[in-house]
């Protein structure tokens, strides 16, 4: 379709979005162009899923059909489908989640029907992480087709037979299936039962190949609590890192639980005065940014990487002050 195809269209729809029936001659004249343009364009709009009817009679026509008016937005799936990540990512960010709930909401009114479902089937199979964590590693490029599929997957309670690659030198064949797409730190995970045994998994999805045919429609056993960030994030705590450690710190767990999001590590009581911070990052550059965070003494003898940084973190920092 050439660009001054797709000027046409939108110029099409926004008169029709203006008028209650509008005829063939009267479009022709307003787009500049033949009859037989104008019902090709219209054949085109129909293609794309917006439901502009024929009306039959005298004062015959086009009209918009079931969705009324209709604003001009021409998207393409991967595109309608870019708009609903980026909707969705907004709903993580303090202050401005209704807004973004309300701009998800009116997508429904713009899109085709064929559109909207594949925009509505993403946003309600997904969940985003907790905002305040982060990282400084690369994030991974993702499909945004992959992302609908398998959206679509969790609603429609389809199995997956897929390739799966926990780390860049193994690669697993499995059968799953998915409950649940979630977003953290700019990666997306499919929170899965995993055939034959029903175990539970976290599967990056920038790690995953789908094969097909699929693994056949499965009865649902949700998670239970159903709350498949969190356990996101306590699966990637225990597994999905790069770098995991063991922090002591000098003060009670408690204390060290309301210092951290519970969800990205594991507080070990060894005293009423001392804990033990199981935590993680994909960098250990992230892991000092936490234990810093903590305003609490603590001390770190693994891993050897780690300790490296946290001791040229000191000396930095010490050379910034002022002298005596």
């Amino acid at each position: 379709m050439s660009l001054q195809t797709s000027s046409r269209l939108i110029a099409l729809l926004g008169h029709l979005q203006a008028r209650v029936t509008a005829t063939g001659p009267e479009l022709a004249g307003v787009l500049g162009v033949g009859e037989r343009t104008v019902r090709k364009d219209v054949q085109r709009l129909r293609e794309l899923g917006y439901p502009v009817e024929s009306v039959r009679g005298a004062a015959g026509g086009y009209r918009f059909g079931e969705h009324g008016r209709l604003p001009p937005l021409l998207l393409e799936d991967d595109e309608a489908v870019a708009v609903a990540v980026g909707l969705g990512a907004v709903s993580a960010v303090s202050g401005i989640e209704e807004a973004g709930a309300l701009a998800l909401a009116k997508l429904q009114h713009v899109l085709p029907d064929r559109l909207w479902r594949r925009v509505r089937t993403l946003a309600e199979s997904t969940d985003v992480g907790p905002a305040e964590t982060a990282t400084n590693a690369v994030a991974p490029p993702v499909d945004i087709g992959l992302l609908a599929d398998l959206a679509a997957a969790v609603r429609d309670r389809e199995g997956l037979r897929l390739f799966h690659r926990p780390t860049h030198d193994v690669e697993e064949r499995l059968e799953a299936d998915p409950y649940r797409l979630v977003s953290w730190q700019q990666r997306w995970y499919v929170v899965a039962r995993v055939r034959p045994d029903g175990r539970w998994r976290a599967l990056r999805v920038d790690r995953i190949e789908v094969r097909t045919p699929g693994a056949g429609r499965f009865a649902s056993a949700p998670l239970e609590g159903g709350d498949y960030a969190a356990f996101v994030l306590r699966d990637v705590a225990f597994s999905g890192w790069n770098v995991h450690c063991r922090i002591a710190v000098d003060a009670p767990a408690a204390e060290v639980l309301r210092r951290i999001n519970p969800t990205v590590g594991v507080v070990e009581t060894v005293d009423e005065d001392h804990s033990v911070l199981v935590t993680g990052a994909d960098s250990v550059e992230m892991v000092a940014v936490y234990i810093g965070l903590l305003g609490l003494d603590f001390h770190v003898d693994s891993p050897p990487a780690l300790v490296d940084h946290v001791a040229a973190l000191a000396t930095r920092y010490a050379r910034a002050l002022p002298p005596d």
